[in-house]
């Protein structure tokens, strides 16, 4: 059996994975995702994922760190917060509205921030170590 695919890691990816799901709904409930003409709590939620995964991949980078926490933080509580297929729902349904521009503008906005938030978690948790 692979070692990645013990009990305490799958629990670890379950236990993060609602938790982050949890998170996002409320998240977004908060923000009234549904009733915003452009879809900012998707954007946040994604981008400040990207900002912890970098975080948490940095912190637990190295070998001696707990791996089943890593798990849960990464795999779980990252992937089950952020969202990229909501993402991808939402920039269909602009195009669809013909807001090809606010489109654009949210799809390189979430790109780009995603990608620079994960970098600062990396440089964050590099700081703190």
């Amino acid at each position: 059996m692979n070692s990645t695919l013990t009990i305490p890691m799958l629990l670890a990816v379950a236990v993060g994975g609602a938790t982050g799901s949890v998170a996002r709904y409320v998240v977004g409930a908060i923000l009234l995702r549904s009733s915003s003409a452009f879809p900012v709590s998707t954007l946040l939620i994604n981008v400040s994922g990207s900002f912890l995964i970098g975080l948490f991949a940095r912190l637990f980078d190295a070998p001696d760190h707990n791996q089943v926490l890593r798990v849960a933080l990464t795999v779980g509580l990252c992937g089950g917060f952020t969202t990229f297929s909501t993402f991808s729902a939402e920039t269909v349904a602009l195009v669809q509205q013909g807001k090809i521009g606010r489109a654009a503008v949210y799809i390189s906005i979430s790109v780009a921030a995603g990608v620079l938030a994960t970098f600062a978690g990396l440089m964050v948790g590099r700081s703190t170590r």
